[in-house]
């Protein structure tokens, strides 16, 4: 009897052992999950802090703009007899482009000359004879004026007839063909455009409280999302005296060469000016700069000791920092931060003191200088 007692009380203890233990287990993982549910471990992406030659630039957004260029058109109205260029080709100054009809202008051209041959024969013989008191000075200053009269009016016909052959007016590129032969065409109606590509303009503004820093002269470097990754060195040839009282800003132009006719009139380009000898400085993608009204800050990351996924956990604290000058998807950072130092790129917004995190740097933000230019407009 005794014995059984034993068994039976072990049981019971054994049961309520049981009993407690699964409790303690049950509390223990719901405390666990109570502090990942208010401390959750969050998915960002990081990059340590790094020092990089920084030259001083100045960034600014140009337009191509070719050194001449006209819309090809014609000072007399008439038909259209021959159109001896190819649209799109490369033509010479005084090339011809279109010939209209200039039969009447010959035909009368033909009759002034007679008349002005006739007047000077006039002129040639009663001036012989005026040295023989044959004719007199009035007669011969009649004679005198009507052979110049003669010969300006074939001049004058002369010169109609060369209007009506239109030639290039100095050399470049050809366009759209806008008339075709047998076309009647009135005066000042365009034929076609005629470019100059080489060299080529940049047109591009700066504001006002960098102007110190932009000089005649001063080289620039442009690039353009139709030829990434190559580079146009040219210099600036003019400063507009005005500035633009609408944005404050003030236009500069500048000359590129464009040897090959890469860069064609009106492209969007990027430009940089250096403005001054190269320093070291801390730079960080600037996607990972938050701006508040108290200033600019970042999180820093600490290692810890726990494992997440097979990845360490990180902890993240605000760190205030003073900012510097941009280029392209970099930043200067002056204060606050050493090379080094874990950074956060992206996911800072589920972010606050102290939260824990893993780094996935499968998508990251871009940290590129010189970052391809797109035209969205």
């Amino acid at each position: 009897m005794k014995k059984i007692m034993s068994i039976m009380l072990v049981c019971v203890l054994v049961f309520f052992g049981g009993v407690f233990a699964w409790k303690a287990f049950v509390l223990h993982e719901e405390k666990k999950m109570s502090m990942e549910f208010k401390n959750p471990i969050i998915t960002i992406s990081a990059v340590a802090a790094s020092t990089l030659e920084w030259d001083p630039t100045l960034q600014a957004v140009g337009s191509t703009r070719t050194v001449k260029g006209v819309n090809v058109t014609t000072e007399l109205a008439g038909m259209i007899t021959d159109i001896p260029f190819t649209p799109g080709a490369n033509v010479k100054k005084g090339d011809v482009l279109v010939r209209l009809n200039i039969a009447p202008e010959v035909a009368q051209l033909h009759q002034l000359e007679a008349q002005a041959k006739l007047a000077k024969i006039t002129y040639e013989r009663d001036k012989k004879q005026f040295s023989f008191g044959a004719v007199s000075k009035e007669q011969l200053d009649t004679d005198d004026a009507n052979m110049e009269s003669t010969k300006a009016s074939v001049e004058q016909e002369q010169a109609t007839i060369d209007k009506k052959i239109i030639r290039a007016p100095f050399t470049g590129k050809l366009g759209i063909s806008a008339v075709n032969p047998g076309e009647y065409i009135n005066s000042g109606q365009t034929i076609v455009s005629l470019q100059t590509l080489d060299p080529i303009f940049v047109d591009f503004y700066l504001p006002q409280q960098d102007m110190q820093n932009a000089a005649v002269g001063q080289s620039v470097e442009v690039t353009s999302d139709r030829v990434p990754g190559q580079k146009f060195i040219g210099k600036i040839t003019t400063i507009n005296p005005i500035v633009n009282t609408d944005i404050r800003n003030v236009e500069v132009e500048a000359t590129l060469s464009n040897p090959k006719a890469v860069l064609l009139p009106g492209m969007f380009t990027n430009v940089q000016l250096n403005t001054g000898s190269g320093k070291k400085e801390i730079t960080l993608p600037e996607m990972a700069i938050t701006f508040n009204p108290y200033g600019a800050l970042v999180y820093l990351l600490q290692k810890t000791d726990q494992m997440h996924d097979g990845k360490a956990v990180w902890k993240a604290e605000q760190q205030f920092v003073t900012t510097g000058k941009t280029r392209g998807n970099q930043i200067a950072v002056l204060k606050g931060i050493k090379e080094g130092d874990m950074v956060v790129t992206s996911g800072q917004l589920k972010l606050k003191n102290g939260s824990l995190v893993v780094i996935d740097n499968t998508a990251v933000p871009s940290d590129n200088p010189n970052p391809p230019v797109k035209d969205r407009s």
